[in-house]
């Protein structure tokens, strides 16, 4: 994602939505696991720079959390 910012290389307005739209969906996500603020700045970061993969993987990470049991 950080490529589109070189100079030379215009943004697309598309692009900068879509960014939007994962860093909103990953933000809902982590206020649902209420993780430590520096998994915050983490995983907000991850999904800055890898875009919708970022996002995909914290999708999976949550879906592991919640699978996994209380005790273990």
């Amino acid at each position: 994602m950080l490529l589109f910012f070189l100079p030379g290389a215009p943004p697309s307005l598309l692009i900068l939505v879509t960014l939007a739209v994962a860093v909103y969906l990953t933000a809902i996500e982590l206020r649902e696991l209420k993780p430590h603020y520096l998994w915050w700045f983490w995983w907000l970061l991850l999904v800055v720079i890898t875009h919708f993969v970022g996002y995909l993987v914290l999708r999976g990470y949550a879906f592991y959390r919640r699978r996994r049991p209380a005790g273990a």
